[in-house]
């Protein structure tokens, strides 16, 4: 278990990374997106163009769609923004566009150096690819461990080959494995991110990739459903009809089986997808709002009497 368990596991049925932040920081920490105009492998060609099927970074972050400003300016716009929205006391600097851990090692320094220099971090959250995590980077990322807490976010998205070809990922899951265990000993924390309802997984193929996460040591998750993007190579999926996607009370009920074999330490950073913008999301069109969902989560949890790692061996 990668962390102690929680009491908002008996109230919500799971473990909120906010409550984690809470209790770790003792105030309201939020994270600022960033931005640092990086590319990533599967989009230059080194291992593959186009990018994952899904893929559009604009429908998860604004800011991969804007004119490229510097992570100053970023920083202190967010912090402001944050403080005046959610009256946060604390940010996590979170490098979420794209591959954050693909530069060489000047420019990678020079960025975070960029994020973490604003007295307000106390945290530094880097979203990227297992593939792309040379033991170069992560010494560089492992000195920032004595300044503030360091998160590195992997995108996994399945642990099936098949599923990994199909979706164009361009990495497979031993790639993932082994980021996990270069990462975990030189004190950063890891989260995974796993998308449920990929195309061609069954109920069984997305509860396997759950139980392969299970002894790996991880701190933190992140799940959303498969929702298809315009601009994406999934949406002609969509429309030739080839693609089924989850319904709200399905969604719901998957999630609650796949954080049953979660171990209850791990705490849940995203349980629901969402875009910037109604322009970009083509379907799933859920009359639910993330809201609505994420309490749909506590009311099946409670349903079936169950919570967050009911099903891990002890």
């Amino acid at each position: 278990m990668a962390t102690e368990p929680f009491a908002s596991c008996a109230e919500r049925g799971y473990h909120p990374f906010g409550d984690y932040l809470r209790r770790r920081f003792g105030g309201k920490v939020h994270k600022v997106s960033l931005h640092a105009g990086f590319t990533c492998p599967n989009r230059d060609g080194r291992v593959g163009v186009g990018g994952c099927t899904y893929c559009i970074n604009e429908s998860f972050n604004p800011q991969a769609g804007a004119p490229l400003r510097s992570i100053g300016e970023q920083m202190a716009d967010g912090i402001a923004y944050m403080r005046r929205r959610f009256h946060a006391e604390k940010v996590f600097a979170y490098f979420q566009a794209f591959t954050n851990t693909y530069a060489d090692l000047d420019t990678l320094r020079r960025v975070y150096d960029e994020a973490v220099v604003f007295p307000e971090v106390v945290g530094l959250s880097i979203g990227t690819r297992p593939d792309c995590v040379p033991d170069e980077v992560l010494d560089l990322v492992q000195g920032y461990t004595a300044k503030v807490e360091v998160w590195i976010e992997y995108g996994i998205q399945s642990i099936h080959e098949r599923t990994l070809r199909r979706i164009n990922r361009g990495h497979d899951f031993e790639a993932f494995r082994d980021a996990v265990a270069r990462t975990l000993p030189r004190g950063i924390r890891v989260c995974a991110h796993v998308i449920l309802g990929l195309p061609g997984e069954s109920h069984e193929d997305m509860m396997r990739t759950a139980e392969a996460l299970q002894p790996l040591g991880l701190h933190g998750i992140k799940l959303h459903h498969l929702y298809v993007a315009r601009k994406t190579a999934l949406e002609r999926d969509y429309a030739a009809g080839t693609l089924r996607l989850f319904t709200a009370p399905e969604y719901v009920r998957a999630v609650c089986d796949f954080l049953e074999r979660i171990p209850s330490g791990v705490a849940v950073q995203r349980l629901v997808g969402d875009t910037t913008s109604s322009d970009v999301l083509l379907a799933p069109q859920w009359p639910e709002s993330k809201s609505r969902v994420l309490q749909m989560i506590t009311e099946e949890f409670r349903r079936r009497g169950s919570v967050q790692g009911a099903r891990v061996a002890t």
